[in-house]
């Protein structure tokens, strides 16, 4: 029986491309480049950074990824305007449907488990309209081993004294689903891009473009 729906926080309930609309106006003409490079950097240099032992935090990693991202699209990034980029990951647009489907499933724990690190997921739900229906928020960060690494879920059972057939797994990164699959969790692949499943022996246990399946899974 599930008791917790763990959600994934970026890409899943916070649209991470809404930083699109304040590179545009730092960076005229490559907002959408800039924002896209951004995100498979950030990701790319996560993964690294776990498969070669050497962690940083999320926010470490984000920056460095944004001084990537701006060296790439030829554009100086000075410090004023790094901070402006950096400050948007704290106030990211959340996907129109989530918070009512929040309230549909209220009667079971809502948790957000991320790469993000601690100084960046409680700012973001602290100013997002879904801080009054998130249970509890857990980072990669309390143990330093970034998803889709089996030792990063295993914190979720750990945190929460849960089985894993207990959880309900949603994600819109296709890698964390497999990640945690392998793991033994149920899956929700949220499919916003509509992209074809991966070319892997794992599947999610439920795909949808949005994460309203959650209230027929769990209700």
């Amino acid at each position: 029986m599930i008791k917790t729906i763990v959600f994934d926080a970026y890409g899943t309930l916070y649209n991470v491309y809404s930083i699109e609309k304040k590179c545009e106006i730092v960076f005229p003409n490559l907002g959408k480049r800039i924002s896209v490079l951004w995100r498979e950097k950030q990701i790319e240099y996560s993964f690294l950074r776990q498969l070669t032992g050497n962690y940083v935090p999320f926010y470490t990693v984000t920056k460095e990824a944004l001084r990537y991202a701006c060296k790439a699209c030829d554009v100086s990034l000075d410090e004023e305007k790094e901070s402006i980029l950096l400050k948007e990951y704290l106030s990211l647009d959340v996907y129109p449907e989530v918070e009512k489907v929040l309230e549909q499933v209220n009667n079971k724990q809502l948790v957000i488990f991320s790469n993000g690190s601690r100084d960046m997921l409680e700012p973001l739900v602290k100013n997002s309209v879904l801080a009054e229906h998130i249970h509890q928020v857990i980072s990669v960060d309390d143990h330093k081993q970034y998803k889709p690494s089996a030792a990063s879920y295993y914190q979720v059972l750990k945190k929460l004294n849960l089985t894993r057939e207990e959880v309900l797994f949603v994600s819109s990164n296709s890698w964390d689903i497999i990640g945690a699959k392998t793991f033994g969790f149920k899956t929700l692949w949220v499919n916003r891009k509509d992209a074809p499943t991966e070319e892997m022996e794992v599947r999610p246990d439920y795909i949808a473009n949005d994460i309203k399946k959650i209230s027929e899974i769990v209700n």
